[in-house]
């Protein structure tokens, strides 16, 4: 003990200038963060400080009736040591939105337990929301939120860099702020719904912005409001669309055909080019590309026009065809390097074909005015989860949130999905103009393709392909 003394006022200097750094360092950061961020440091500061008197009146705490050696040393002779209370040790960090705290459980303080008194920490820390998740073996994580991030109004800038992966698709943050992805491989179709306005083609932006700059990604649209791209919603992406088609109806059943020729050709090709039969065992690549097919105002193109007159059977006979050649696509297209998106206000059978939708695994919706319209693009089971309903979602504020189906979730998540700026969108098109070509090309490019030739497609003039710099 005297040596420990005796070295008091050496050790005593370095303590203070590390407990002074670390000071340091968190002004530092709270100086230099946003104003958001800031005001979630406070708050994380009164969670730490505040966190042992509210796990006691939370019920977060266990009572140890065995002393240990500590209390067995110090313990007046002839008496019992009294019982010690334990409380959950904690790790809370700060972010824009609000706090995360990871707490390790003890016995008869566990997942359950937190999540009951999750209103409690709500209404304490000040919260919109709280949720407790576990987070490893005798560990949870609870997510306070002091910002709803679901009425955060956020911006995407692309990186104009190859995304390393190809099959995920970063949609946004759901309700607590944490990000949410899908994943795109095996998957072969998609439909989105909702409102006008609601957000559905910043959402298809930034799926197109992330994944320009990659070769091994193609993409092609049918845009049915309006009859040329420099009138609607990808005229700033129009460079980097190997064919585009508007609302003529010729013109559609041109592209989707000459896609399911592709179809066809890949499917006899795989074996001989990739040595696998699922295109996604190996992933995209150059010569190879998953070729993206979008459908904007799907109905557009599947509309059922009654009339006995010529040109009324004649539209209706492309119609009837154009959902036979996306069907082919949907069904078929997966194993080979298809995915096929589509858009629509409300995703019902009228609008698109339910032999179509109901293949579809991915399905998101935006605002919708109706239950009817939920359950088409949803589900039946969005009937049980009233709160996540796009039905609620008819705020202004909520543009650009969607609702989904997550895998391993139970449930429907609200996802916030940022707006991609037209500027962005029309640099990223810009750099990666060079990038748009004809995917089927590759294919003719490779040696021994005569033998596939009977089902490669021959005409390519009926669709307009993208002018490139």
């Amino acid at each position: 003990m005297g040596t420990v003394i005796a070295h008091a006022p050496d050790v005593l200097p370095i303590a203070i200038a590390l407990v002074a750094g670390w000071l340091l360092l968190g002004l530092v950061r709270y100086v230099r963060a946003d104003r958001g961020t800031r005001a979630s440091i406070r708050q994380a500061v009164r969670v730490r400080c505040g966190w042992m008197r509210l796990a006691r009146m939370a019920g977060l705490t266990v009572t140890d009736k065995t002393p240990g050696l500590l209390g067995q040393l110090t313990a007046p002779k002839g008496t019992t040591p009294p019982p010690c209370v334990l409380t959950p040790k904690i790790k809370v960090t700060a972010d824009q939105f609000g706090v995360v705290v990871r707490a390790k459980c003890l016995p008869k303080v566990g997942l359950e337990e937190f999540q009951r008194a999750a209103r409690f920490l709500a209404d304490s820390w000040r919260c919109t929301r709280v949720s407790v998740l576990p987070d490893g073996p005798g560990r949870v994580v609870i997510r306070g939120i002091r910002l709803d991030p679901l009425v955060t109004q956020t911006e995407h800038r692309p990186t104009g860099r190859p995304p390393a992966d190809l099959s995920r698709w970063e949609l946004g943050v759901d309700e607590y702020a944490a990000p949410v992805c899908v994943s795109l491989a095996n998957v072969p179709g998609v439909t989105v719904a909702g409102t006008p306005g609601a957000g559905k083609t910043s959402l298809i932006n930034r799926l197109i912005c992330d994944l320009a700059p990659s070769r091994a990604v193609h993409f092609a649209v049918a845009d049915g409001k309006v009859s040329a791209a420099h009138e609607g919603d990808y005229a700033d992406l129009r460079t980097r669309l190997f064919a585009f088609v508007g609302d003529d109806l010729d013109e559609a059943n041109a592209l989707f055909k000459r896609l399911v020729a592709l179809r066809r050709t890949r499917s006899s090709a795989i074996r001989d080019v990739l040595g696998v039969k699922n295109m996604w065992h190996v992933g995209p690549s150059e010569v190879w590309p998953l070729t993206v097919l979008i459908i904007d105002e799907a109905h557009t193109y599947f509309r059922d026009y009654k009339g006995n007159d010529p040109e009324t059977k004649r539209l209706a006979a492309l119609t009837a065809d154009n959902a036979r050649l996306v069907e082919d696509l949907v069904k078929k297209g997966r194993r080979v390097g298809f995915l096929v998106i589509l858009i629509s206000q409300k995703v019902t059978g009228d609008a698109i074909p339910t032999f179509i939708r109901d293949v579809c695994p991915v399905g998101l919706s935006f605002a919708q005015k109706t239950a009817e319209a939920a359950v088409a693009a949803l589900g039946d089971d969005i009937r049980n989860w009233p709160d996540a309903s796009p039905v609620t979602l008819q705020d202004p504020a909520y543009v650009g949130v969607a609702v989904m189906a997550m895998q391993g979730r139970p449930g429907f998540t609200r996802i916030r999905t940022p707006y991609v700026p037209d500027a962005d969108a029309a640099r990223i098109a810009e750099t990666t103009a060079h990038l748009a070509i004809d995917p089927a090309l590759y294919l003719e490019s490779l040696p021994g393709t005569r033998r596939w030739a009977g089902t490669a497609p021959t005409d390519r003039t009926v669709v307009p392909l993208a002018k490139r710099p």
